[in-house]
């Protein structure tokens, strides 16, 4: 992300703000942001004096504006980092007079996770006005994700394979702080340039290359019924590694998008890509399933998988196998 690259070498460059607002749905970013000034701002002597970190369910803006007043000790700058500063108990707006003309000897930090300023407000303006730092970290859509995986990767000097990044995402969702967990791990055990494939991503992280959500969504798009069987039996046979909701929330996604697919006018590859917020990768599947399910059918199927979705929560059915549940979706649907 290009705003993070301009923060890191501007602290790099020794230009240095009194206040990083760093806020926003994606939290991977705001911690690295928030690690790297944690890291390098102070050298290792002057931390044990000059370095804190408080916690927003633990703390005040009053007590936090108190540390931030302070003067470092034999050091030019102190840090103040407050993580999970969602949660202090004032209305964060109150930290507009501080941010007026905030103590230059003092580098503070707020990781405000989640939430976001509103521009129309002082604070948004006062913040800017006197040199520091707002940061909006955003969500990264799901067609998005395996790019950032390839990037991410590329950096440590590794590759992977378009379906093992795909992979990766249907298995562990957007989140970049767990996806990046998982790429710490296989870079630990593979040699430097080694490109992941799925076989290596079922060896080291233990998501089956071949019975998983990724496959069966693709099975039922082609109508492939024996291949889908053999999936929702091996769901089947481990639950807990399978939630039903998962693969409900799943297949409900893929045909309400589908859906859309139907409705478009235009079914060239980059506007699907676009209206649907897919990875082209995933284009074909859409213009499989189109044959195989025409529109009428496909509401239809959404429909059964709301039902299902909430048999799956036990509303409206008691004690219904995990396995008949499969099943059921199975029968419905294909």
């Amino acid at each position: 992300m290009e705003e993070v690259k301009q923060i890191v070498n501007s602290i790099r460059n020794g230009i240095i703000s009194p206040i990083y607002f760093l806020m926003g749905d994606e939290p991977y970013y705001i911690d690295k942001i928030a690690q790297f000034i944690s890291d390098n701002v102070l050298t290792e002597e002057e931390k044990g004096f000059n370095q804190m970190v408080l916690y927003g369910k633990e703390t005040s803006l009053d007590q936090v504006l108190a540390n931030a007043k302070r003067y470092p000790m034999m050091s030019e700058r102190q840090v103040v980092i407050v993580k999970e500063a969602q949660h202090l108990s004032r209305n964060i707006e109150d930290l507009h007079s501080y941010a007026e003309n905030p103590q230059t000897s003092t580098v503070l930090v707020f990781c405000y996770k989640y939430k976001k300023l509103d521009k129309r407000k002082k604070l948004h303006k006062t913040l800017l006005a006197n040199g520091g730092v707002i940061f909006e970290s955003k969500k990264l859509y799901e067609n998005q994700v395996s790019d950032w995986i390839r990037l991410i990767l590329k950096q440590k000097g590794f590759a992977i394979s378009h379906k093992a990044a795909i992979l990766l995402v249907e298995y562990l969702g957007t989140d970049l702080s767990r996806i990046n967990n998982e790429l710490e791990k296989l870079q630990l055990v593979l040699p430097d340039k080694t490109e992941i494939d799925p076989d290596l991503i079922e060896k080291h992280i233990g998501i089956s290359k071949d019975y998983n959500n990724f496959e069966l969504k693709k099975a039922i798009g082609e109508r492939n019924a024996v291949k889908a069987t053999r999936i929702i039996n091996y769901f089947a046979q481990n639950p807990k590694d399978n939630p039903f909701v998962v693969t409900v929330s799943l297949l409900h996604n893929f045909f309400t998008q589908l859906l859309q697919y139907h409705g478009l006018s235009d079914h060239s590859p980059k506007n699907v890509s676009s209206a649907l917020r897919i990875n082209p990768y995933f284009v074909s599947e859409f213009q499989t399933a189109s044959r195989n399910y025409p529109m009428k059918q496909v509401s239809s199927i959404i429909k059964c998988l709301r039902e299902l979705d909430l048999k799956g929560k036990g509303v409206g059915a008691y004690n219904i196998s995990h396995a008949d549940l499969l099943k059921e979706l199975l029968v419905k649907i294909i």
